[in-house]
């Protein structure tokens, strides 16, 4: 059985573009995700689902510089691309995440997969983000290959093409969904990079830890912005889009 991490990944995003390959500590925000992926133990391989638009080409020139597996499908059927990545590279389990959580703890990566696999074959989906508990920007949905081929060969509202999960968790008579809550509630943290204003976040976080410890943790951020509430104000006033 082959588990893949697939990260959607463009450069055409609308509130901050280029924000997947923008630079903290000379380091492109994708660059980081992708090495924190890599420490996740229960990932086989990671494929970096982006768009046949020329604009995309230097993603795919950094997943080879990486080492790391590309895909190049449709720019706003994302629900296709995962499903043709997914079957070009045949994955059996999905672990979807996206390409503006560059501080995506693999820690969390591993509980949400093995939770998944503990529950087989009785559940198609498992996440953090149907009850959040966790920052955003820690996101990790795992399903198997039959849920999204039945989502992408049944889905049909633009809304659930875009969002590639959507689909799921809107017919839970369909699918069988689970979800997995921290002990504590941290959702009002925000650490996913969709603005500018979140990108200066980000940016703060991974230039005080990163040259001191390149495998920080959900616990250690939560910890430095203690130290730093004031932080805490760059993002507060950004409203995530809504599905």
């Amino acid at each position: 059985m082959k588990i893949a991490a697939i990260i959607q990944a463009r450069m055409g995003s609308t509130r901050l573009p280029g924000k997947v390959l923008k630079k903290v500590l000379d380091k492109p925000l994708l660059e980081y995700q992708i090495e924190r992926i890599q420490k996740a133990t229960l990932v086989d391989e990671i494929i970096i689902a982006t768009t046949v638009e020329e604009r995309d080409t230097p993603i795919v020139a950094l997943c080879e510089q990486m080492g790391v597996l590309s895909y190049r499908g449709s720019e706003h059927d994302v629900l296709s691309r995962y499903f043709e990545a997914a079957q070009a590279f045949n994955v059996d389990v999905i672990v979807r995440l996206t390409s503006d959580c560059p501080l995506i703890d693999p820690v969390i990566i591993d509980k949400v997969i093995a939770q998944f696999l503990k529950q087989q074959p009785h559940v198609d989906y498992v996440s953090n983000t149907l009850k959040r508990t966790y920052p955003r920007g820690l996101d990790t949905e795992v399903f198997s290959f039959n849920a999204l081929k039945e989502a992408a060969n049944n889905a049909q509202l633009p809304r659930d093409r875009e969002h590639v999960t959507s689909y799921f968790y809107t017919n839970p008579t369909i699918f069988t969904l689970e979800n997995i809550e921290h002990d504590q509630n941290y959702s009002h943290y925000r650490w996913t990079v969709d603005t500018p204003e979140d990108f200066t976040l980000v940016t703060h976080i991974l230039t005080e830890m990163y040259d001191a410890n390149k495998l920080f943790h959900l616990e250690d951020v939560i910890q430095l912005l203690k130290e730093h509430p004031e932080w805490n104000e760059i993002n507060a006033n950004i409203e995530q889009k809504k599905l």
